[in-house]
């Protein structure tokens, strides 16, 4: 009976790809207990992003509502594809093969093979971006802040709750990927969290009520401050949304999504630029440009 219950789960809610500390639902219900990294979180106090203003603002009925602080780095564009282009998009992914992850994932990747620690890459395999994001990639380059932006590699993740997924808090390498860090989020929404183990404390201001542009000739003196290892930050991402991360939410602040905000498969295409070592003027300007060339002709498989 056993045997027969096993065959009736599908595949990819059978094997999953964590390794050392990292869990999902799949290998801890193997394991049976606790996962290891699964302890009593410390006291975080919780903020929201407000895209309208920029700031992060204490959450409603927590200890800080009604205080926020400046969010820079952040830019999030809604509805940035159609309902039918995300379809189309979502029906070419699954038409190559996913690759089990971490926590829970599954990845396609098109780039070139990194070895980060050794700050080493290999194009062997590399065919490209791949055609379908031809269009997205015009589309980036219309808006504001995303002028002049050409990837080179793009990473699908999969998302859904059966499998338990989540990516743990990171910093996207900086040594090959560029200032810009831009994903789209596809099929369903979810919250992108933020926190930063920097010492000393952020000082807190009344919540602003207009955008920053209404804010200039008015001070707001801050009056609270609270410790930057206890805050999160939540930014919400709706469905069909592009997140633009540059600056200290690039580069200081560590992002995340954790399990708990995966209410329904959810599928993210994150698009990474080259640095500056690997543009012109850069040490390795010429792998840039012969990175460029492949990437952008948009005639790639998964890798």
């Amino acid at each position: 009976m056993a045997a027969a219950a096993a065959a009736e789960v599908p595949e990819i809610f059978r094997r999953c790809g964590c390794k050392g500390i990292r869990t999902c639902l799949i290998c801890e219900r193997q394991r049976g207990g606790d996962p290891p990294w699964q302890v009593p979180p410390g006291k975080t106090h919780r903020f929201i992003y407000c895209s309208d203003t920029g700031w992060a603002v204490g959450a409603e009925e927590s200890d800080f509502e009604g205080w926020a602080f400046p969010f820079p780095g952040v830019m999030l564009i809604e509805d940035f594809v159609t309902r039918e282009e995300e379809a189309e998009m979502v029906h070419l992914m699954d038409l190559e093969p996913w690759k089990l992850s971490q926590s829970g994932r599954r990845k396609q990747d098109y780039g070139p093979k990194v070895n980060f620690r050794k700050q080493k890459l290999k194009t062997a395999g590399f065919r490209g971006l791949p055609s379908f994001s031809r269009e997205v990639v015009r589309r980036m380059g219309l808006y504001p802040g995303l002028e002049g932006f050409r990837p080179v590699e793009q990473c699908n993740l999969d998302y859904c709750p059966e499998r338990g997924s989540a990516i743990d808090s990171h910093l996207d390498d900086a040594w090959l990927w560029g200032e810009r860090l831009v994903s789209l989020n596809l099929l369903s929404p979810t919250v992108l969290s933020m926190c930063r183990e920097a010492p000393g404390s952020l000082l807190l201001c009344s919540a602003p009520l207009a955008a920053p542009e209404a804010l200039v000739d008015s001070v707001i003196a801050p009056s609270r401050s609270v410790l930057c290892q206890e805050v999160e930050v939540a930014i919400p991402l709706p469905r069909r949304s592009l997140l633009v991360l540059t600056g200290a939410a690039r580069h200081q602040w560590k992002h995340a999504i954790h399990r708990r905000h995966i209410k329904a498969r959810r599928v993210c295409a994150t698009f990474r630029e080259l640095s500056a070592e690997f543009c012109p003027g850069g040490r390795q300007q010429e792998l840039g440009h012969e990175l460029l060339q492949i990437a952008l002709s948009f005639q790639g498989r998964p890798v």
